[in-house]
């Protein structure tokens, strides 16, 4: 797999960690655990095209 794959699915693995602690939180903040959500999906989406890039040209 590419470098840029392994950045993303490492940036991935981030988010979801901010996100398990923020959830955690005792007073935890709806905007930053839906701000989360939505990166961790936008990561995801673009590890997803790469994959679909990747196995169209083999």
């Amino acid at each position: 797999m590419s470098d840029r794959y392994f950045r993303l699915l490492e940036r991935h693995q981030k988010l979801d960690e901010a996100l398990r602690l923020a959830t955690r939180r005792r007073w935890a903040d709806p905007f930053e655990i839906a701000r989360l959500k939505k990166l961790k999906l936008v990561v995801k989406d673009r590890l997803a095209r790469l994959l679909s890039r990747r196995s169209a040209t083999i």
